[in-house]
């Protein structure tokens, strides 16, 4: 993917920015430079960028557990701030960014802070070669001095405590503002699906959705009609009897995980327990096998009472054939869930107790 041409700016020096990239450092950065920019702000505190670099990581790491590489620290600064600052993973950006911008907690501010070692200047750094010889101390008082006069035509002015954005490059941000949002996110989900090769879906992990999707199709058209037909279903996890009007369809393996919301996947339980479950993973030993014969059973009553249900296809991942019951086969279909947990648990998702 490539950034719209420009015949008056050098372009071609903010796509190096991306090269040799061994962290997330500088796509949230720029991220949040096009966020800050398309709100007004050419000039711009750099505890308000930090903040911003942390706020767009936060959904992705706390909520999805997307793991960022042992050597990044936006990653253990989002743990760490949200332990201190006693936030919860799913606050909303709104209310996150000013607790970052204004706490008034060290550790917090350390974590933020720790970015500008680095980050802004490294930025520049295709703008700016290094001299043979130069140490990195040197080398960076050359880019701040230097891009203070936008040598170079470089994206941004670097002070101690803030940037100023180049005038020539204020229109091409703002009118390229989507592509380039586009650009970052392509190479980022590039760049961490390296760091998590069995992890599904990690494009749809980088951004909070607005809102979750609903579950009603599958629970009117799949699991109300089961309960029509066995009058109640037990709950797997704590053997409540349930009933059509006093069940919740929950994900047997998180939704943070997979990221969907596969009929193969759900499972009526319990509505307190649902309240109190989260995203804990289920314990393969004492779950599995509860889960399956609910799974097979409801199978069996689709597709004999309604065998062109669509959401009968969406076993297809699991199993190839569909065209008879018998195809529901124990084992594969618990060598095609056995992974996805332990996976889950390795990237840092919890099992219930």
């Amino acid at each position: 993917m490539n950034l719209p041409h420009s015949n008056a700016l050098p372009v071609s020096k903010l796509a190096a920015s991306f090269g040799n990239t061994s962290a997330t450092y500088k796509f949230y950065w720029l991220l949040a430079i096009l966020e800050l920019v398309e709100e007004g702000l050419l000039t711009i505190p750099k505890r308000h960028l930090f903040a911003r670099m942390i706020g767009n990581a936060w959904y992705t790491v706390n909520y999805f557990h997307v793991s960022f590489g042992k050597q990044d620290l936006i990653q253990q600064a989002v743990h760490s701030i949200l332990e201190q600052e006693r936030l919860t993973i799913d606050i909303k950006k709104g209310l996150l960014l000013p607790i970052l911008e204004n706490s008034d907690l060290k550790v917090t501010q350390q974590a933020l802070y720790h970015f500008n070692k680095n980050v802004p200047h490294w930025f520049l750094s295709p703008w700016f070669s290094k001299v043979a010889g130069e140490n990195d101390v040197a080398y960076r008082k050359r880019i701040y001095a230097s891009s203070q006069v936008f040598e170079n035509d470089c994206l941004y002015a670097l002070y101690d405590d803030y940037i100023i954005i180049n005038p020539k490059w204020v229109g091409y941000l703002k009118a390229n503002a989507k592509i380039l949002k586009d650009f970052i996110y392509w190479n980022l989900t590039l760049f961490l699906q390296t760091r998590n090769p069995n992890v599904p879906d990690i494009a749809n992990k980088l951004i909070r959705p607005p809102f979750r999707g609903s579950l009603t199709n599958q629970r009117k058209n799949y699991w109300d009609i089961v309960f029509k037909e066995l009058g109640t279903v037990d709950c797997i996890f704590t053997n409540t009897a349930l009933t059509i009007d006093h069940y919740a369809l929950d994900h047997f393996i998180p939704h943070a995980f997979v990221s969907h919301d596969l009929i193969w996947n759900l499972v009526p339980i319990d509505i307190s327990f649902n309240s109190t479950k989260s995203d804990k993973l289920p314990n393969m030993e004492t779950h599995f096998d509860g889960f399956y014969a609910l799974q097979k059973t409801a199978f069996e009553i689709i597709h004999h009472y309604s065998p062109k249900n669509k959401l009968l296809e969406e076993y297809l991942i699991i199993y190839p054939e569909l065209n008879s019951q018998n195809c529901f086969d124990y084992t594969r279909f618990k060598e095609g869930i056995q992974p996805l947990v332990t996976i889950a648990h390795n990237n840092g998702f919890v099992y219930l107790p």
